[in-house]
């Protein structure tokens, strides 16, 4: 099986590179800024893939042996010169005086700047897909043109080109160790946009997307999307195995998606533009095979009153002064028959009754579309520092295997119950990450409850996971905290019987009130001292 969870090797090199870009900062918002050192990257990423093509061509129409050979230079010129060459090769077209090489002559320039949005808006203009995706405010006061020559100096060392060359997937990888940096730094405002890799990694090691259409309602910069794609190359497929389907309303994150996705290779539907999926669905029709998402927490104000006989409603209207169950029931609407969708909640979804939020969870779990629940540990969004939970959503829990699916037994009217709450390690002050190992067991418990055949049998485990029935959920009143059907962790046994240990209990106090009455009688006598010598 291939290496599963949260900690690949670092590079060293994007260490070195977010130091030397976060450096150049200076007072720049990291938000605005984030734009700046994204949008760079991405147009290294164009221009060195355009560059690698070209290359490879040059080498192609002088091969006699190859069916690219040209006997003259100008038919040579042409072939180099054939924009087709490039797109069919998933290659974008870099126009002439905008690649990467003519940015770096011209960084010491004080028209960096311009010149940069200029480069922005050719490559738009000759790869209609990227229309209105890339930045093009770099010409502005606050930028200034010693800032922008740092960053192209940055992007442009020796040691990132070599890595570039062996391969590997390296100006993604350093793209997203971006994206979690300025998370990092933008607080709140981070989660907007970014997922904690440990958390989106859990998500894709449970549901397994080996194939099929994957869907994210409010895909941020789409981070699900590049988990699930690493998952299955990781496990022998090939990229173009699953369809990825995306929707997010903020439209700098959807830029920031549409840059993050195609740096990866990754084809994404992602909408003609952004949007919000409760009242401007992108995807009306889309059935999917896998939904994963991180909505926003417990969001109001999201325009529920507008959508109150909305068809998605099929076990309530949700409050408009909450959405956890919109987006529930959105998803659901968007799943396939035999689909499985993972979501993150905030721990409040799993017990609230107010506003009619009980009733929907009830319905929910008597029509049997509840399969699992994990309470995770607090503390693994950089935006709240409020614990969540996972769910886990199917119409199908039968022994039903559908096309290349992996076989499963039938869990129909049973929920599983995880509590990871104890789980993960602090990776700094304020932000806590879940090692690869606990990913590994959590998912481990899922799958093999869910039957998968190369797992050792599920067993419940006393403090961690639990299967129930249904009716003892209902039993529970619908509550869904794992908690409470796990129940407590059994400790080892250290060898010290019952008797012995509560001599010792009784010991220890006996001792602690000697030691207090002894005190007591010092305290007396010093006061009685003191009485003495106040009435002399």
């Amino acid at each position: 099986m291939a290496p599963r969870g949260t900690k690949t090797a670092p590079l060293g090199l994007e260490d070195a590179l977010w130091a030397a870009a976060n450096q150049l900062r200076s007072n720049m918002d990291a938000a605005e800024y984030k734009h700046v050192v994204l949008g760079l990257l991405f147009l290294k990423y164009v221009s060195d893939k355009f560059e690698y093509r070209r290359t490879e061509l040059e080498a192609l129409v002088q091969d006699e042996t190859s069916d690219y050979f040209m006997p003259t230079a100008a038919a040579r010129q042409m072939v180099l010169d054939d924009r087709d060459e490039y797109t069919a090769a998933g290659v974008f077209w870099v126009p002439e005086g905008h690649r990467w090489s003519d940015l770096r002559k011209a960084a010491k320039q004080p028209n960096i700047g311009s010149r940069i949005d200029a480069a922005m808006e050719a490559i738009e203009k000759e790869n209609p897909s990227l229309k209105g995706v890339l930045p093009k405010n770099f010409n502005r006061r606050e930028l200034t043109p010693s800032t922008l020559a740092g960053l192209i100096d940055t992007f442009s060392r020796d040691d990132l080109a070599a890595a570039e060359h062996q391969g590997t997937d390296v100006l993604g990888r350093v793209y997203e160790y971006f994206l979690a940096q300025f998370a990092s730094n933008e607080g709140k405002n981070g989660g907007e946009f970014y997922t904690p890799r440990s958390v989106v990694s859990l998500l894709v090691e449970m549901l397994q997307p080996f194939n099929g259409r994957v869907y994210d309602p409010c895909c941020g910069s789409g981070g699900m999307f590049v988990q699930a794609e690493h998952f299955v190359t990781a496990h022998g497929g090939a990229r173009n195995d699953i369809s990825v389907f995306g929707q997010e309303q903020n439209p700098t994150t959807w830029r920031l998606a549409k840059m993050n996705l195609a740096i990866r290779g990754i084809e994404a539907n992602l909408g003609p533009e952004w949007g919000d999926s409760f009242h401007d669905d992108k995807h009306p029709d889309l059935r999917a095979d896998f939904i994963l998402a991180n909505p926003p927490f417990n969001i109001s104000n999201w325009g529920g009153e507008r959508l109150t006989d909305d068809k998605r409603w099929k076990y309530g209207t949700p409050p408009p002064s909450n959405a956890n169950y919109a987006w529930l029931q959105h998803m659901l609407h968007h799943l396939s028959p035999t689909g499985t969708m993972g979501v993150v909640l905030a721990n409040g979804s799993l017990t609230v009754n107010s506003s009619g939020q009980g009733d929907i969870r009830r319905k929910m779990i008597e029509d049997d579309v509840v399969e699992c629940i994990v309470a995770l540990p607090s503390q693994l969004f950089y935006s709240v520092q409020i614990p969540v939970s996972l769910w886990f959503l199917t119409k199908d829990k039968t022994a039903r295997k559908v096309g290349s699916e992996r076989p499963q037994r039938n869990r129909k009217g049973e929920v599983l119950f995880i509590d990871a709450r104890d789980m993960g390690y602090m990776e700094s002050r304020t932000h806590r990450n879940l090692a690869s190992e606990d990913v590994a067991r959590i998912a481990d418990a899922y799958n093999a409850w869910r039957g998968t055949p190369d797992l050792q049998p599920y067993e419940d485990v006393p403090g961690f996971c639990a299967s129930a029935e249904i009716c003892q959920v209902a039993d529970a009143r619908y509550a869904l905290s794992p908690g409470r059907y796990v129940g407590a962790a059994l400790e080892e046994d250290d060898g010290v019987s019952t008797e012995e240990r509560i001599g010792g209990l009784v010991a220890g106090i006996r001792a602690d009130l000697t030691r207090r009455s002894e005190i007591h009688e010092k305290i007396e006598r010093a006061l009685d001292t003191l009485d003495v010598v106040n009435r002399g």
